[in-house]
Parts: structure tokens; sequence; C-alpha cells
């Protein structure tokens, strides 16, 4: 979602490397992206261990994570990414089910995702942080959507931005597209998985075709 459906990834560089740095968990806007995907928790207990030696307590992990939801929520509402929608019109045409897999555990998610996406998604094809034990870079998530939708992971195409989650994916056995919407080099989405790596949503949007066809082909070279 962050990253692929939204532009919200500079919002949570921000909240979440200055919301670390007042508790003196020093965090670069840089490693935000390496650590996108994974549970807030998790990523508190990274930065703990380096600098404190231990695990937040659930005390510490809640301090931290409303300190960085409060700096998020004042910060601008993240816009849709550009080519997304088209993107998803394109899907939708070709009878394909589209189905959110996001480390998010905000209530409020269907209610955006479907302000910004009308008729695109359905809540029962949806996998929040409610649904799994395990986040990504564990492929439990997509694990997870790939029985909501009732499919093979050779029947699945996974579209990411972010390290962790393009692991998850590959370790799903899912192929994988990654998108470079953020700071990192394509060597790092490649080297997390990624089957093919492409510049930007709207790139994937307009060759949307050529894309698809390339992965059929490839694909179907691989069944037995």
């Amino acid at each position: 979602m962050d990253g692929v459906l939204f532009d919200s990834m500079p919002n949570h560089a921000y909240a979440w490397s200055h919301a670390m740095t007042d508790f003196g968990l020093k965090m670069e806007p840089e490693e935000v992206y390496m650590n996108e995907g994974r549970t807030g928790k998790g990523t508190i207990n990274i930065l703990s261990n380096r600098y404190w030696g231990r695990d937040a307590t659930d005390e510490e992990v809640e301090q931290i994570y409303e300190a960085k939801s409060a700096l998020f929520n004042s910060l601008p509402e993240a816009r849709p990414m550009p080519g997304a929608l088209d993107l998803l019109h394109k899907i939708r045409a070709q009878g394909l089910m589209r189905v959110i897999v996001t480390g998010s555990a905000t209530h409020a998610l269907l209610d955006r995702v479907n302000a910004a996406f009308p008729e695109i998604f359905s809540p029962e094809l949806m996998v929040t942080a409610f649904d799994v034990r395990h986040g990504k870079p564990n492929p439990e998530p997509y694990l997870m959507g790939l029985r909501k939708a009732n499919i093979i992971a050779s029947e699945a195409v996974v579209v990411e931005n972010a390290p962790l989650g393009i692991q998850a994916a590959h370790a799903a056995g899912i192929y994988t597209i990654a998108v470079n919407t953020g700071p990192l080099r394509d060597e790092v989405l490649k080297e997390a998985g990624a089957d093919l790596v492409l510049p930007s949503v709207p790139y994937l949007a307009e060759h949307w075709d050529e894309v698809n066809e390339c992965i059929q082909k490839n694909l179907a070279k691989t069944e037995p």
C-alpha cells in the first residue's frame, strides 16, 4: 500500500526518523525505507537493541509508536501514487483479482482505500497486520493473500516497492515486480529477490500489457 498505492513513504520516513531520534534511537530516513513493511514493534526493537542492547518494553513501544503516529498524522495527507488508479483499472478490466497485502494496522484502511480507488478492492481480499502473526519479510502475509484469493503462487503477481516486501513475496514463491518509488538503488530491490525492477508505478501502468505478457511467458516456461 505505502509506496505503491499511496505516495506516503516520505511522510513515514520523516515521522519514524524524528520520533526514534527523540527517544535517543537515531534512525536515518533511508533506514525507514529498508525496514518498510516490518511491524512497528519490530522496527523499534531493531533500534532499541542497537542503542540500548535490549528489546523495548511494551510501554516503550507504545510511547514511541504513538509519537511516530502523531508526527505522521500532523503531515499533509499523502496522495494516491501517480499511475496507480490507471494500473488498477487495467487490471480490473482483465478480470484479475486485486488483493492488498499491507503491514498496516489501521482500522480505517478500507475507507481510505475506497475513497482513492473506488470499487477496486473488497474487505475479504485484504491482508493487514490483524490477519497475520508474522509480518514481512516472513512470507505469511502473502501466503495469507493467496489463501484469501483461493489461488496458488503461480497464479499471482506481486507489485512491491520495499525490500522486506519483496523478500516476503519471493519466499512465498510469487513472481514479484518491484517499482522503485523511493531512494534505494535498483540493486537493493534485485538482491531482495525481485524478478523485475521498474522505475515507477506510472511506467508499470503504461507498459502493463507488455509486462503481463512477458510474465505469462516466463511462468509458462516454468510449468511442468
